[in-house]
């Protein structure tokens, strides 16, 4: 544990596990071999074996981040379960998601959980690539090995082993 880390009610760190400056944890587990970066806030949540978090990330309830699976930085979740070895590298918010294993989140993706009345959930399932900047408007479902598009809004379910493309076409005026 290194200095100005604040550990607060009944948070537990696992054996050869490493919190690094400037980090918070509160009612969090981190389980053997966990790795919290710089300038991280954990709040209820729990950190698999091997699995690392930050600098600069954000874990807020239900939190639950799978074994070897990387959450980068200036990354939030809330009630999202991340598989093993999935990874959101930078730059999302992944907020009432049930995420696969081996699951690529792009920089700058989120998920649209909320209509203004009700949080929906995204299901991610297994082997899934998210590309950069795409929005996930739930409820919805990415099925096994699928593919979305660098920039697309996503609002329907994608098959397993398919691409899905959701831009408006470009329009260029002079």
């Amino acid at each position: 544990i290194h200095p100005c880390v604040a550990l607060h009610g009944r948070t537990r760190i696992g054996e050869r596990s490493t919190v690094r400056s400037y980090s918070v944890l509160q009612e969090t587990v981190l389980e053997d071999g966990a790795t919290v970066h710089e300038c991280c806030w954990l709040d209820r949540a729990r950190v698999g074996r091997n699995a690392s978090v930050g600098p600069f990330a954000r874990l807020r309830e239900g939190s639950d981040i799978g074994p070897e699976a990387k959450i980068g930085n200036f990354v939030e979740t809330k009630k999202a379960r991340l598989g093993r070895k999935s990874k959101a590298q930078h730059l999302a918010y992944l907020g009432d998601a049930a995420i696969g294993e081996a699951v690529n989140i792009g920089a700058g993706t989120i998920t649209c959980n909320y209509d203004g009345e009700k949080k929906n959930p995204t299901t991610i399932e297994d082997g899934v690539f998210v590309g950069t900047n795409a929005s996930l408007v739930a409820p919805v479902r990415l099925g096994k090995s699928s593919y979305i598009a660098a920039g697309s809004v996503i609002t329907e379910d994608v098959p397993q082993e398919s691409l899905a493309i959701a831009r408006a076409h470009q329009t260029v005026k002079k």
